[in-house]
């Protein structure tokens, strides 16, 4: 069971990104996926969800109507689209899943999620 995360990059602000979560060894549209972020000298930020059984997401404050969660069920990911970037969402982009379906207030949360993937770097700077 992995996860990988991926499409990250150098942006100008303003600019977008397309993020990628692949799933090798079992099939993501029964799993809730989260997105997370990390910035230097910052704690891990949970900022998209997509849960499993209703397909509800949910966004933290900071992306929420710049961010798009998104599942790919031909290609075994979920996306996360990201426009109108902003310098502070520079950091380190994770992906997470768990086979449950974590209640709406936890899905933003690390610890609903099992299973974790790399990082992708994102940075936003002219």
């Amino acid at each position: 069971v992995q996860l990988q995360a991926s499409g990250g990059g150098l942006v100008q602000p303003g600019g977008s990104l397309r993020l990628s979560c692949a799933a090798s060894g079992f099939t993501l549209g029964y799993y809730s996926v989260a997105w997370f972020r990390q910035a230097p000298g910052k704690e891990r930020e949970g900022i998209s969800a997509i849960r499993a059984g209703d397909r509800k997401t949910t966004y933290s404050n900071s992306v929420k109507g710049r961010f798009t969660i998104s599942r790919d069920a031909t290609k075994n990911t979920i996306s996360l689209q990201m426009n109108t970037l902003e310098p502070d969402d520079t950091a380190v982009y994770y992906c997470a899943a768990t086979s449950g379906n974590p209640i709406f207030s936890n899905m933003l949360q690390p610890n609903a999620y099992t299973y974790w993937g790399q990082g992708t770097q994102v940075t936003v700077s002219s």
